[in-house]
């Protein structure tokens, strides 16, 4: 589980508004934190679990506006940025959850056991983004949890192999008897009719997850909602990627080449001016969008 996952998408933090810079940059100094605390390094699962009881421990003291005993100057930043933009802290919380979860748990019985896990490792990063605008409703929050959930799950089909050799597998089991895919097949990186028939169903639920969450981008004024603009088009040709590749996932990490960002601009662009998601522009590869 990677914070900074969108950066495998074209999102251009350079249309954020200055004044949402540094507060998005703590934000994710925050989750890249945590990042590290449960997948950096050599230590014991053990001693990453005591880690995140320390963090957690530093937001206690933001909550009760006291010096942090860990991290002092990233909690102070924290801080300050929880007055002046008056954040909640409780997304901040289901972080620290969902890495103290993803430290012990390698399987996902279902869609609803995973869903619960993006719940707490991907959604709140867009409830902070909502705050930030003061555009925390109860509908956008809605497709905001639509689109970073979506975001999250093509994230996890992009990095089977990594997971794996972490002994972690997020596609959930229930999917993967289905369709008669072990766990020996995805160490052994074997693409068959049955894998593709995985990925494939896979793949549509995250895109329909995104789609449902697309309206978001259009009802958020200015920059901020044109960068929503360009990361749900990032999403979706990630799956356009994975699936132009024969969900072949294991001889290279699908990612975003120079033409594919020029194919999201395209689509952004016409998704911003008509304000409709399903705006139609050929491609650079003369098929339609």
């Amino acid at each position: 589980m990677e914070p900074d996952q969108h950066d495998d998408f074209p999102v251009a933090r350079i249309l954020l508004p200055k004044a949402l810079r540094v507060p998005v940059g703590v934000i994710y100094h925050v989750a890249r934190t945590l990042d590290d605390i449960a997948d950096e390094g050599d230590w014991s699962a053990e001693e990453r679990h005591l880690r995140l009881a320390d963090f957690r421990a530093g937001l206690d003291a933001v909550a009760g506006g006291r010096l942090a005993p860990v991290h002092p100057a990233l909690f102070a930043k924290l801080a300050k940025v929880m007055y002046q933009c008056r954040l909640p802290l409780q997304p901040f919380y289901d972080l620290v959850s969902a890495f103290e979860q993803d430290i012990g748990t390698t399987r996902y019985t279902d869609r609803y056991e995973l869903l619960d896990f993006c719940r707490r490792s991907a959604n709140p990063i867009g409830h902070l983004m909502l705050h930030l605008i003061d555009a925390a409703t109860p509908e956008n929050l809605a497709d905001s949890d639509a689109i970073c959930t979506a975001l999250q799950l093509i994230t996890f089909l992009q990095d089977v192999p990594a997971d794996w050799r972490r002994g972690r597998i997020y596609i959930p089991q229930a999917d993967r008897e289905r369709a008669q895919v072990s766990d020996a097949q995805i160490a052994a990186g074997r693409v068959d009719d049955a894998w593709r028939a995985l990925m494939a169903h896979e793949v549509a639920q995250a895109r329909a997850l995104m789609l449902s969450g697309a309206p978001l981008a259009l009802r958020v004024p200015g920059r901020f909602g044109l960068e929503l603009c360009s990361v749900v088009h990032g999403g979706l040709r990630m799956l356009e990627i994975i699936e132009r590749g024969g969900y072949d996932v294991f001889r290279a990490r699908p990612r975003l080449a120079a033409a594919d960002w020029a194919v999201v601009l395209m689509r952004t662009g016409a998704m911003w001016l008509s304000r409709r998601v399903g705006a139609g522009v050929p491609s650079i590869e003369s098929n339609n969008a």
